[in-house]
């Protein structure tokens, strides 16, 4: 298997889950790359994309919101995230099994989620959904993780890893 984890983040924590996601997986068939750097096509031997980033504005980030946190104190802020790399995306032609995951603060609880409204245009380009879209909690917008989320990350890869053939 040939796993490929594209993620955005701007603060570290999604970078740190997608490592623990992809860990999860199998270092050894896994290669995990920002969006902003991320091929725009898939490579014909990948045959399980995750995608993950931080749930900005209740969706995924834009443009504005990243330099939202730029004024936040955010150091890393891509010029692409995983919205803009979903939106290059061409329709796949086979059907490449999909997860996502997103990053959001625990408190407030608030609506909205990246990782759904990432599933949902990766399903309309073409992708099948491997698992339910995944949130991983962290204590504000620059952190930390929320304790116990990069174990459930590791599992959460794990079982992914383990779904496919």
């Amino acid at each position: 298997m040939h796993a490929l984890v594209v993620f955005e983040s701007l603060w570290g924590n999604t970078e740190q889950l997608a490592r623990e996601v992809a860990a999860g997986i199998g270092v050894d068939s896994c290669e995990i790359v920002d969006a902003a750097s991320a091929p725009t096509h898939l490579a014909p031997d990948v045959d399980l994309l995750v995608v993950g980033g931080p749930t900005h504005a209740f969706s995924m980030s834009t443009a504005s919101t990243r330099e939202s946190a730029r004024t936040q104190g955010a150091e890393h802020v891509p010029a692409r995230g995983i919205r803009e790399w979903i939106e290059a995306q061409p329709h796949v032609g086979r059907p490449v099994p999909v997860a996502t995951f997103d990053t959001r603060v625990t408190v407030p609880r608030l609506p909205g989620s990246a990782a759904k409204k990432a599933m949902k245009r990766l399903v309309a380009l073409g992708f099948q959904p491997a698992a339910k879209p995944v949130s991983f909690g962290v204590h504000a917008y620059s952190g930390p993780i929320t304790d116990g989320e990069e174990e459930r990350a590791r599992r959460w890869g794990a079982q992914l890893a383990g779904a496919r053939p």
